[in-house]
């Protein structure tokens, strides 16, 4: 019989989940939609106790106004920490829905704002447009701190997948304009190397599910607007590309052991550490890409949640 990598309690959910493989033009509407729609047949506890609202905030100069989803925690202090919250979906497919039930999850548990990025999707509106209206939310955040009633010494950034790759960009764009201090990145499973899959090869075994390489090489070519693992791809885009790590925010960085992006994921976290930043990794033995979304009762998933929720608590604590 052969081997199946994949953890057991995981395996039962890649009979019903959307994978991305075969992504194209054709075929993008329909797995934005997909995508959403397999999102919605999660169940999740409510949070009853969370508040949300959604608004628009100014946008980069000559684009449009952002959308937000800002979470608060009904019963509250003043002056709490915020986290500004970047969803996944490849660049090309999502919306704050997507990662609803982990927003409200963290504001329940941690008693913490979040202001949730509904950016700008490739390929209708390519590199840099995500990033910019990921950077003009988190300048809103540090403006508005007194407004939101957080502490602007506590402003963290974090996303999953794609997400977690625009959180990344963003933590070297706050620290190159000098505009927001950021206290911490929380990278999920983050979509950080446009060669993945392309110009780096990883092992066959990862990428299999869900998030595979070609899925990969579509949208980093629709983000991009050229091909990935091109020459001067801007370290805002791919934040795998910087050359210099230093100065940058304490970070959380997770990932399945079967995801596509584990090789690139633990590659950024080793050089995290190496120039002194310091870093917390997470590797879930026979997890694939999203295991926690989709199947979250997994005790697999809860311990993965409980590792970067912990990592949170103990960063908005210092």
């Amino acid at each position: 019989m052969p081997h199946n990598p994949v953890a057991p309690e995981f395996r039962a959910a890649l009979k019903v989940l959307p994978s991305f493989d075969g992504l194209c033009d054709q075929t993008l509407l329909q797995t934005r939609e997909a995508f959403i729609a397999a999102i919605r047949t999660v169940e999740v506890p409510s949070y009853t106790d969370v508040d949300i609202e959604t608004r628009t905030v100014p946008g980069p100069v000559g684009a449009p106004q952002v959308p937000v989803v800002i979470y608060t925690p009904r019963e509250r202090d003043e002056n709490i920490p915020v986290l500004v919250y970047i969803h996944s979906g490849g660049i090309v497919s999502g919306t704050p829905e997507v990662d609803d039930a982990r927003c409200r999850n963290l504001v329940n548990e941690l008693g913490i704002v979040i202001v949730s990025v509904d950016y700008r999707l490739a390929p209708e509106a390519p590199y840099p447009a995500a990033i910019e209206d990921c950077y003009a939310v988190l300048k809103w955040t540090h403006a508005n701190a007194d407004k939101l009633s957080v502490d602007r010494a506590r402003i963290a950034i974090g996303g999953d997948s794609a997400g977690g790759g625009l959180t990344a960009c963003l933590a070297l764009m706050a620290r190159d304009r000098a505009e927001v201090p950021v206290c911490f990145q929380l990278l999920i499973y983050p979509m950080l190397d446009d060669r993945t899959g392309t110009t780096v090869m990883s092992s066959p075994e990862l990428g299999k599910y869900i998030w595979t390489r070609s899925a990969n090489h579509y949208a980093w070519n629709a983000y991009l607007g050229q091909a990935p693992g091109s020459a001067g791809v801007s370290e805002y885009a791919a934040a795998f590309r910087a050359a210099d790590l230093h100065g940058l925010p304490p970070a959380y960085i997770g990932v399945g052991s079967l995801d596509l992006f584990l090789d690139e994921d633990l590659e950024y976290a080793k050089r995290l550490m190496a120039v002194g930043v310091p870093t917390e990794v997470c590797v879930i033995p026979g997890a694939y890409h999203v295991f926690d979304v989709f199947i979250p009762e997994a005790p697999l998933s809860k311990i993965f949640k409980n590792s970067y929720f912990s990592a949170l608590k103990r960063a908005f604590a210092k």
